[in-house]
């Protein structure tokens, strides 16, 4: 319990520690951003670490002179183009016997989530879960296991991260050095985490109500 509790503060106040990271150890800080967005991109057991705002907290520290723009763009695309492409991989390579099983370290639900979320936009969808976390690791993942072109896929993978990227960054190095959001830093967190959520939220609404609406077709019926 305790280390859940640490890893939502850590969250919660990641431009805190990520500033401590930077301050202590200097430009390894970049190698430790790579690793946290390839493996949240990349690799399906680990959907649960920060994406978006450790992507907004890093344009507040580029914002305080503490990193550089491009330094830090060009790895967290490196990143996320990388993380995005051994995901896909690993799906054309498991195959779609992954969704008649079920697994300890991988999460079915989420599976299914991600293969509605991919057949609802196709190729694009790609493109969208960069925005939505959770779905962001498990939307290559299942394109892989579709067997989408390979090609095809690396454009929709490269537009995803430049937008997922360029935007967070940006909007931390601009946003971060107003002092409404320095004061409340934790709360605009929170409000990230909610925007990226609220298509899932919506989407399980949707569902929600489609459930409903056929469970009084079948009553009426009777």
């Amino acid at each position: 319990m305790e280390i859940v509790t640490h890893f939502i503060d850590m969250l919660l106040h990641i431009d805190v520690y990520l500033r401590d990271v930077v301050e202590t150890y200097g430009v390894v800080v970049y190698v430790f951003l790579f690793l946290i967005v390839f493996c949240e991109t990349g690799l399906v057991i680990t959907p649960f670490l920060p994406g978006d705002s450790l992507l907004f907290a890093g344009g507040t520290l580029v914002g305080a002179g503490l990193l550089h723009y491009s330094a830090l763009c060009a790895v967290l695309l490196s990143a996320a183009i990388l993380g995005d492409a051994v995901n896909f991989r690993i799906g054309k390579y498991v195959g779609p016997a992954v969704f008649q099983k079920e697994y300890r370290w991988l999460k079915r639900r989420y599976l299914e989530q991600a293969r509605i979320f991919y057949e609802r936009h196709g190729g694009k969808a790609i493109i969208l879960a960069r925005f939505v976390p959770i779905i962001r690791t498990f939307a290559p993942f299942v394109a892989g296991v579709a067997d989408m072109r390979q090609g095809r896929f690396l454009f929709f993978n490269v537009i995803g991260a430049l937008l997922w990227v360029f935007l967070l960054v940006t909007a931390g190095f601009f946003l971060g050095g107003l002092s409404f959001v320095q004061n409340n830093f934790s709360l605009f967190i929170y409000l990230i985490i909610l925007l990226s959520l609220s298509p899932m939220i919506v989407e399980g609404g949707r569902q929600m109500a489609r459930k409903r609406e056929k469970g009084d077709k079948t009553v009426s019926s009777s």
